[in-house]
């Protein structure tokens, strides 16, 4: 179980010690304003006072180590300040400075100095703005934040200071428990915060925002560990407009970047990706209120056939889905809005009604009586400035009276998020009802609360592979023969085929029978089509003269394959190695317009057959697999049997294995497999002690 509780201290401090100078003092402020309750301890040996508190001169003059301490002084200064502070028994500590490994190497080598100081005390840092605890009053935070405080809210967890301090100034009524910017991540990462929020009763779910993930494994662990706990996480990752950068030579390298992996990644382990700061606010807030959602069944109401359409039309691009009325709601709906009101979901009750809290009252409730997993009011408050809002006043009324009669998980949206005042969102916050702003990113927040919900009501996921080490010698490309060799030998079917010379090319073909496909084999051939080093469909030994003529240039060496008919469609399976991740895998649309295409899912090693299927669902071509128009359904089964052991090659050859490219993987009718009709692997050299460079389990393939 992980050890959240060793973070107790510094999170839900007893006492705090404030050490340095302006930005001690702020500290200081601030735990007075937002009311904490314990001693604060400031420290400094050139004042006698900071906000009418007697300094200390010293570490050594204070009553007893600190539970928390915020350490505000010069780079050059910290390291000495955070020993005494480890030597002394101090539960945690926050360190504001910066320079360290964020500049250059000599900050680097100050970090691990840094790192060396603190010992086993946990420390936030350095570079960053610290924490603050809304639920206990603390607040190791040297700058003015927006936050109040509650008795129970969501853990927000970010890599920038700013960021940190724009989302507690946020006019959203998001209750906020804890707030934590991580900076470098010296001692503690991210993944430690999880635990520690996790393990709090009073947190009610989990926002993060990240620039990147310095231990993926650790991160991983973290997340099922909230996942297994039911406690949601909803994460806001930059990062996602550019490919990683990779050296690579086959067609996944092209459809897949460390991004795509991160998506992954969150995917298996239930944390809700979105993309933006108002739809991580929008979706915690959901979260906070209603938990996470059983299913996707939503229902709507408004007084306009606008908003009905707005909603329509986002729920169908979110794959919510919108079931009709039961008879018996319909006839409730109808007796009370009249036969000139069109009863269907999403149901715009027209303004007969209006201003009549009884009428609105069996309206709604009838609405929220449906079997749904959340049902929605749209209603939009006028301008106070300038307009009455008393007929909106009465139907807020209605709907919390209809949540007290019907129950279900009632919603109240605002279109536009500033057209819902404070004052109005606190009544429903209070009622127990979510007050959400602006409809697309309360839609995406509800997608975003039903992907979570799924994730907790699967089987748990496998941990990932253990880091693997870099690679970073030379390589080499099997030839096709050879990479369809390691494939069938791992279980995977292939052409019937025949290495060749040019002079026997001919005959081989006439052996295998035609039609056949004739290559050219070579290391370097790893596109055969822009090559000019592939013919299919060679029907006679004349023909494949002239082919192998052709490919006069291209190598002494010919690949003589039976062609294969009957073909569902062409799909690529590849696998390829990332920094952070290892080997993972890509499964996507083949063909020659795989880069065209661009439609591809990664997956994260090692999978299974649920999380295969899913990445297959959710590729353009899948209607195809499932027998489009009346065409033949294609051989799901193989399919993901072959990408299964497409990934147990990759993980036992994981320490030289570099790329692996099956592209097309031919997709025979239900019940006849799939055929691997070409294939490219690249693995690592040995290095001069015959070992691979990653040590046992290096590819044991002879050129």
């Amino acid at each position: 179980m992980p050890d959240g509780q060793r973070l107790t201290r510094l999170l839900r401090p007893r006492h705090i010690a404030a050490i340095g100078g302006r930005y001690a003092e702020e500290v200081v402020r601030q735990c007075q304003q937002i009311g904490f309750r314990g001693p604060l301890w400031p420290v400094n040996p050139g004042r006698p006072t900071m906000q009418a508190l007697p300094c200390f001169a010293n570490l050594a003059d204070l009553p007893q180590a600190p539970d928390a301490a915020f350490v505000g002084v010069a780079r050059e200064d910290t390291i000495d300040v955070v020993a005494e502070l480890a030597r002394g028994g101090c539960g945690g500590v926050v360190v504001l400075a910066s320079g360290f490994a964020e500049l250059d190497e000599a900050g680097r080598q100050m970090q691990q100095a840094l790192v060396e100081a603190a010992g086993d005390m946990p420390l936030v840092g350095p570079n960053c703005y610290g924490l603050l605890n809304y639920l206990d009053g603390a607040a190791l935070w040297p700058d003015q934040h927006g936050g109040e405080r509650s008795d129970r809210g969501v853990a927000l967890i970010t890599q920038s200071g700013n960021i940190g301090i724009s989302l507690t100034m946020q006019q959203r009524s998001l209750p906020i428990a804890y707030v934590v910017s991580v900076g470098n991540q010296a001692v503690l990462s991210v993944g430690d915060y999880i635990e520690a929020f996790v393990d709090d009763p009073r947190v009610t779910a989990i926002g993060l925002h990240l620039e990147g993930v310095r231990d993926v494994e650790r991160f991983a662990i973290a997340c099922a560990y909230a996942l297994a706990k039911c406690k949601p996480v909803v994460v806001l990752k930059s990062g996602r407009s550019g490919k990683a950068a990779q050296a690579a030579l086959s067609h996944t390298s092209s459809l897949t970047g460390t991004d795509d992996l991160y998506s992954a990644l969150f995917e298996r382990y239930g944390a809700a990706r979105v993309t933006s700061l108002s739809s991580l606010i929008e979706t915690l807030k959901l979260l906070h209120v209603h938990g996470v959602l059983p299913g996707n069944r939503i229902a709507s109401m408004s007084c306009s056939g606008g908003e009905a359409g707005l909603v329509a039309d986002l729920a169908q691009e979110l794959n919510l889905q919108m079931p009709a009325f039961s008879s018996e709601q319909s006839r409730v709906l109808h007796e009370v809005l009249g036969e000139r009101v069109a009863v269907d979901n999403p149901l715009d009750y027209h303004t007969y009604i209006w201003a009549d809290r009884k009428a609105l009252t069996d309206c709604y409730s009838a609405v929220l009586a449906s079997d749904v997993d959340v049902a929605m009011l749209i209603d939009d408050y006028p301008n106070p400035d300038r307009c009455d809002d008393h007929d909106w006043l009465i139907a807020e009324r209605a709907f919390i009276d209809a949540y007290r009669r019907a129950g279900n998980r009632p919603v109240v949206v605002a279109t536009i998020p500033e057209n819902f005042p404070r004052s109005a969102r606190e009544r429903f916050l209070a009622a127990g009802i979510a007050p959400m702003q602006g409809l697309d990113d309360s839609l995406a927040a509800i997608k975003a609360a039903v992907s979570i919900g799924a994730a907790h009501a699967r089987p748990t996921s496998a941990p990932l592979l253990a880091p693997c080490a870099p690679l970073t010698g030379d390589s080499r490309v099997l030839d096709e023969h050879a990479a369809k060799a390691a494939l069938q030998e791992a279980g995977i079917s292939i052409p019937a085929g025949r290495r060749a010379s040019r002079g026997t090319a001919a005959a081989a073909a006439e052996q295998l029978g035609f039609p056949v496909a004739v290559k050219a084999l070579g290391e370097s051939l790893a596109h055969k089509t822009e090559a000019g080093a592939l013919r299919l469909n060679v029907t006679d030994p004349t023909a494949v003269t002239h082919a192998v003529r052709d490919m006069r240039d291209l190598g002494a060496e010919i690949l003589v394959e039976r062609m294969i008919d009957n073909v569902v469609a062409e799909l690529l399976i590849g696998v390829v190695r990332d920094a952070q991740f290892g080997p993972t895998l890509v499964i996507g649309s083949g063909g020659v317009r795989v880069e065209l295409l661009a439609d591809s899912a990664a997956l994260l090693l090692p999978t299974n057959a649920d999380e295969v299927l899913q990445g297959l669902r959710g590729l353009r071509n899948f209607p195809l697999l499932e027998g489009f128009r009346g065409a033949p359904a294609g051989d799901i089964d193989a399919v993901v049997v072959t990408v299964l052991r497409v990934a147990d090659y990759a993980i036992a050859h994981r320490h030289d294995l570099l790329e692996l490219d099956i592209n097309p993987l031919l997709v025979l009718p239900r019940g006849e497999g799939t055929v691997a009709a070409d294939a490219f692997i690249r693995i690592s050299l040995p290095s001069p002690s015959g070992r691979g460079i990653g040590g046992e389990g290096s590819h044991s393939l002879k050129k």
